[in-house]
């Protein structure tokens, strides 16, 4: 058993009430300085020396991913306990017909830097952080179990040592590729071993829904368009054509298997691997026009020094995606970089607006969908944001 006698370290910032709250991350900046090995089961003690929290030492400038505020173990039982508790609440949340979606959802679900993800009878377990890292096999052991209870017999590993991503199969069948799993019934295609994330975009799972109700008879253009899951729903809800853009060609040759798998037409949809920029400075030479535009980028924003560069990459691409909407026409946004928050994001949107003429028109605001729970006193993790307008 990893959980050990516990080191203590000590609070030298006013962040008791934070902590308390329920905030999961104490920056090694807030702490008198020591030194433990990732992974340490770390007690925090506040200014005056007393308990405050216990959770694993993490490096970089996270010092503390926080688990409890209560002197309780790390151990299986707590590890099982909020893994079932999990699971328990996705039974209740998610969509029927619907065979991909998040099981674990890491700090929002008290388990910091554990994210798991179902597609069909497979799972795709993720680990964030160095803290976790070391707890890895016993995990492995702890959740077997209530995988196998809710029917998921397999299960991958995703990591991440600096710049090199490995996924190995921990047990079970290996999937095929591409592996077809469902969500409201609409048939999706993924790559397990070679997409991004776990294999799918399962937070915009909302926002596809709604693509699907507002597509009739439009022109859909779909940028970074990754699978071509935005485009299946666009053309699910009738859209006149899609065209799905993305730099990567395996992801646009998903995406001309996702179109297919859902018997759409081919003439309906384009499928083009370009870059996204020089694709918009294209159309808008050609005066060419649509009546959704939808822009999912990745995260322009993987960390705060990328920040001030990533709002001038957002305003870029909302200038140049406004450019080419109809009038009355749509436009739907979104941001998954987390050093971006939702007013800074909708700032560029109306600069982008500015400088494209246009007017919007707001029509929503939302973010991820509930297997994504977020904690309210955590707000580092409310890192999607999506707006929908009617352009003018």
């Amino acid at each position: 058993m990893r959980n050990t006698a516990a080191m203590r370290v000590r609070l030298r910032k006013p962040l008791e009430r934070v902590i308390k709250s329920g905030h999961p991350w104490i920056y090694r900046d807030a702490l008198v300085s020591y030194q433990a090995p990732f992974g340490r089961v770390v007690d925090v003690l506040d200014r005056s020396g007393r308990f405050l929290c216990r959770g694993l030492s993490e490096s970089g400038p996270i010092g503390v991913r926080v688990f409890t505020t209560v002197e309780e173990q790390l151990d299986s039982a707590l590890f099982v306990k909020r893994i079932n508790k999990a699971f328990g609440l996705r039974k209740r949340i998610i969509p029927e017909a619907t065979t991909a979606y998040r099981l674990l959802h890491g700090e929002g679900d008290g388990l910091p830097g554990i994210t798991c993800d179902r597609y069909q009878r497979w799972a795709v377990l993720k680990l964030d952080g160095e803290a976790i890292e070391p707890w890895k096999d016993q995990l492995l052991q702890w959740i077997r179990q209530p995988l196998a209870e809710v029917g998921i017999d397999s299960l991958l590993v995703r990591e991440k040592h600096r710049e090199n991503k490995t996924v190995t199969l921990a047990w079970g069948a290996a999937p095929p590729e591409p592996l077809v799993v469902e969500e409201r019934g609409v048939r999706l295609a993924v790559s397990l071993r070679e997409g991004q994330k776990t294999g799918l975009f399962l937070d915009h799972r909302e926002s596809r829904h709604l693509v699907r109700q507002i597509s009739g008879e439009l022109r859909v253009l779909n940028l970074y368009g990754y699978t071509g899951a935005f485009s299946v729903y666009a053309g699910l809800g009738g859209a006149s054509e899609v065209t799905t853009v993305d730099v990567a060609a395996p992801a646009i040759e998903l995406a001309r298997q996702t179109w297919a798998l859902n018997g759409l037409e081919p003439v309906r949809h384009h499928a083009i691997a370009a870059d996204v920029p020089e694709y918009l400075t294209d159309i808008s030479s050609k005066n060419d026009r649509f009546g959704l535009v939808i822009a999912d980028p990745p995260s322009f924003a993987p960390r705060e020094a990328a920040r001030t560069q990533a709002l001038r990459s957002y305003f870029a691409l909302h200038k140049g995606a406004l450019q080419i909407t109809e009038p009355d026409g749509f436009y739907l946004s979104a941001s998954c970089s987390s050093h971006i928050d939702r007013t800074a994001f909708e700032q560029t949107l109306q600069d982008g607006a500015r400088a494209a003429r246009r007017d919007l028109q707001v029509l929503g605001r939302w973010e991820a969908p509930p297997d994504h729970p977020q904690l309210l006193a955590f707000p580092e993790g409310n890192y999607l944001k999506i707006t929908l307008t009617r352009v003018k």
